[in-house]
């Protein structure tokens, strides 16, 4: 679990806190909960399903170009396993 910290406008706190305890959440409950509905939301949105759609495409660019650099660099598309010992 990540910890995060973020800043709201006093208005906005006390609207949160408010609505919270009237709910009988925490505040931590009420935000993940938002937080969800927007991810659930933003996942479903055309728009980004596109975008997604091109960063997938750049980064199997990326991969392809970084094999054929291994590949070159050791003639092989699998790293030499180990480490370097130390001298």
């Amino acid at each position: 679990m990540k910890t995060l910290a973020i800043r709201l406008e006093d208005e906005q706190h006390a609207h949160l806190s408010l609505l919270a305890k009237l709910s009988g959440d925490s505040i931590t409950d009420v935000i993940r909960s938002a937080i969800e509905k927007q991810l659930e939301t933003m996942a479903t949105n055309p728009d980004l399903s596109a975008k997604a759609e091109e960063l997938t495409v750049a980064i199997d660019r990326e991969a392809a170009e970084q094999r054929a650099a291994l590949a070159q660099l050791f003639g092989t598309t699998t790293p030499p396993s180990g480490r370097a010992k130390a001298k």
